[in-house]
C-alpha cells in the first residue's frame, strides 16, 4: 500500500510504516521492504534525510557511489547533522569492495566528527533487512518494552549491538534494558559494560563503534 505522507520535517509514521524519500521509490530497497510487509509513505519534503521510521529515527543513507565520487557527501552529512529535528539521526554507509579502503575516513567524520550513529551495511538488500528489523519490533511486548515500565526502548539499540561480532542475542538484550537510547550504547565506556556484560564483550563492544579511534584515523 501506498500513500502520501504530509509535508512535515518531524512527520512520525505510524507502527508498521516508512515515510521515504520520493526519490527512492524505484529503488531495490523500497522493493525489498514492500517485499518484508512495510507500508511505504512517499515524501517530497523529509528535508536531507531519506527515511524517517517509527521509533522517532530517521535515516541518511551514504552509498558506495557516493564516498567513491569524492567528498561532496560531507556536505550533506553536515547539513543532516544540522537539520532541526526531534528525530535520532542515524547514517547507513555502504561498506563494500570499492568503498572499504575509505570507509574508516568516513567513519571518522560521521561518529568522532559529528558525533552521528553510523551503521555498516553492504548494500541495499541488508539495509532494506534492518529498516525492515526496526519497524517490525516497534511496538512489540517483548523484547522492545520494558514489563515493568510503559517507556518504549529504542529497538535500534538491540539491532545495532547484534551486530557485533561475538555478541549474541542474550547479551544484546541485557544491554537494551540498561542503555534505552543508541547515543548512551556508543558512549559508554568499557567499564560501564562489563558488569552486564563480561570483560570481553565490553571490549568488542567499545572497539565496533571506535575502529576509528583504535585504528589511528
Amino acid at each position: 500500500m501506498e500513500s502520501k505522507a504530509p509535508s512535515l520535517l518531524n512527520a512520525v509514521p505510524p507502527y508498521g510504516h516508512v515515510i521515504t524519500s520520493e526519490k527512492w521509490r524505484n529503488s531495490s530497497l523500497i522493493q525489498s521492504l514492500k517485499g518484508g510487509g512495510v507500508n511505504i509513505l512517499f515524501e517530497n519534503e523529509l528535508g536531507v534525510a531519506d527515511f524517517h521510521l517509527p521509533n522517532k529515527s530517521c535515516i541518511l543513507y551514504v552509498s558506495e557511489c557516493d564516498i567513491i565520487a569524492g567528498n561532496s557527501y560531507k556536505r550533506k552529512l553536515v547539513r543532516y547533522r544540522n537539520t532541526s529535528s526531534s528525530f535520532q539521526e542515524l547514517v547507513l554507509v555502504e561498506k563494500t569492495r570499492l568503498s572499504e579502503q575509505n570507509f574508516s575516513a568516513v567513519q571518522k567524520f560521521v561518529v568522532l566528527d559529528l558525533g552521528l550513529t553510523l551503521l555498516p551495511v553492504s548494500g541495499q538488500t541488508e539495509a532494506s533487512q534492518l529498516i525492515s528489523q526496526i519497524v517490525h519490533g516497534e511496538g512489540r511486548e517483548n523484547p522492545f518494552r520494558r514489563r515493568s515500565s510503559s517507556r518504549l526502548l529504542d529497538p535500534m539499540v538491540l539491532v545495532l549491538v547484534q551486530r557485533v561480532p561475538g555478541v549474541g542475542g542474550v547479551k544484546a538484550l541485557a544491554l537494551q534494558q540498561e542503555f534505552s537510547s543508541v547515543h548512551q550504547l556508543c558512549n559508554a565506556a568499557p567499564h560501564e559494560l562489563e558488569p552486564i556484560v563480561g570483560q570481553a564483550a565490553a571490549q568488542q563492544i567499545h572497539s565496533f563503534f571506535h575502529k576509528a579511534t583504535a585504528a589511528g584515523t
